[in-house]
């Protein structure tokens, strides 16, 4: 089965798609390979997109930002995960993952079993919480209760004399592990270490979430025209993911006429404009697998200008993608873009991630980095496997537009292979043709009409 093919949403009997049993138990085992080989007993995630890569685990994205739900794997056991009220009933009914292990030390010693799972002698959903962001009363020591359970998981496996990892941690959550004995480190890097690659299971799904931004972008060309805002455009977007099956999503960029330079990364009510530039970044989830795809469109029509910014960000996105290859790395690929001074800033902090690549995964940015910020000194190595994003940017000579072009990859054995398939060769014009007395006007062209002349061009 190829991984960047794409099937129907559904499950089915008649064809293999995505293995979700196969697609856990590579997770997990990743997880816990990276684990042995780090100095700690134990990691502890609060974070949602580590709690589900660990537990195949899921409330809802209304959650995401509370840090309310947790999970923790040791050395000795498969995940232990503490949710939400009622939603850790739920995960004894219908997530019977958590109730089996491949640890010994962890199994039920009483009870039959075949193969290398084994019935766990307690089960991994159990109810548990955190402080909703300090909105319970201190005095409750939901903090302290937190603490204790985690510490009795510890010590019953052996692993309370070692190290903590935790990927992000409220304040009275740590004080109160400390309080218990427990030396708390960063575990963040255990987590994106192992999510670094994907598997087939994990790509296959990756280019299903890009196959439902294509039909996005169809019908986003087809919808702009002068007299469209930028939140409609927005609107658009999410009701087509939604409809294709869209678990979430996370946001539509969508920039357009001046607002386009410098880049101001969040949509408005902005009236778009006849010549207007657009450009749109879609980012969502199909069971929990990201996009983060830009691209741009001249609306009616494009100026010189425009078509040479869009020439120019294409140029850059096609010299890194030829890079791509295994054992190549991250300072080969940001080396051909541009300096941060030559497309008009100080620094290469304060043009972050206009030339950028970042990993795609159960979040937006994952392992690899690419950036002139960091990626020079410290390059990382490209491998078979990963599948990240290449974006690059310019800045049109009229000084208010720009071009964002976006490219997702996934790395094989002899390079890459693009996922993001709508057309983004050369600029775009979405929008009406306009028919003049001497026939079609012409699509390059200003949008102030008397710059369409030798004389308002100051060439007479």
């Amino acid at each position: 089965m190829k991984s960047t093919g794409s099937t129907g949403t559904n499950a089915v009997d008649w064809e293999e798609r995505v293995d979700m049993e196969r697609l856990r138990d590579a997770r997990l085992a990743r997880l816990k390979e990276k684990l042995a080989a780090s100095d700690l007993g134990a990691v502890l995630a609060f974070d949602f997109s580590n709690i589900r890569y660990m537990s195949a685990t899921h409330i809802g994205t209304w959650a995401m930002d509370k840090l309310i739900r947790f999970s923790l794997l040791t050395r000795n056991t498969d995940p232990i995960v503490w949710d939400f009220g009622s939603a850790a009933k739920h995960h004894a009914l219908y997530n019977p993952w958590l109730d089996v292990t491949t640890s010994e030390m962890d199994a039920d010693p009483h009870a039959p079993h075949e193969g290398a799972k084994r019935p766990r002698l307690e089960s991994g959903a159990r109810a548990g919480i955190s402080t909703l962001r300090g909105a319970f009363p201190p005095d409750a020591e939901i903090a302290a209760d937190l603490a204790r359970k985690i510490k009795r998981e510890l010590e019953k496996f052996g692993v309370a004399n070692e190290p903590l990892g935790v990927d992000v941690i409220e304040l009275p959550v740590l004080m109160a592990l400390q309080a218990e004995g427990i030396t708390v480190v960063d575990g963040q890097q255990v987590f994106m270490e192992a999510r670094r690659i994907k598997t087939p299971d994990e790509i296959r799904l990756l280019t299903q979430a890009c196959s439902m931004v294509d039909a996005a972008y169809e019908e986003l060309y087809r919808y702009l025209r002068p007299g469209v805002r930028e939140n409609e455009a927005v609107g658009l977007v999410a009701k087509t993911l939604y409809d294709l099956g869209s678990e979430y999503v996370e946001g539509v960029n969508a920039i357009s006429g001046e607002r386009c330079s410098p880049h101001p990364h969040v949509f408005s009510d902005r009236v778009i404009r006849p010549g207007d530039p657009a450009f749109f970044d879609i980012l969502h989830s199909w069971n929990g697998y990201r996009t983060c795809y830009y691209r741009t469109f001249a609306v009616g029509s494009a100026s010189s200008a425009q078509r040479d910014a869009y020439t120019r960000a294409r140029e850059y996105m096609d010299r890194a993608i030829a890079l791509v290859k295994p054992g190549a790395t991250t300072a080969d690929i940001v080396q051909v873009w541009p300096t941060a001074q030559e497309f008009g800033f100080p620094d290469e902090m304060a043009a972050f991630a206009l030339q950028y690549g970042h990993g795609v995964g159960l979040s937006i940015w994952e392992k690899p980095i690419f950036s002139r910020l960091t990626s020079l000194d410290h390059p990382e190595t490209i491998e078979e496997g990963m599948v990240f994003a290449l974006e690059t940017y310019w800045p049109s000579a009229d000084g208010w537009g720009a071009a964002r072009i976006e490219e997702e990859v996934v790395v094989t054995a002899d390079g890459c292979e693009v996922i993001t398939k709508f057309p983004a060769e050369e600029l775009l014009v979405a929008g009406p043709r306009y028919i003049a007395v001497g026939g079609p006007l012409n699509l390059e062209r200003d949008s102030q009409s008397h710059k369409n002349t030798v004389w308002g061009r100051g060439e007479a």
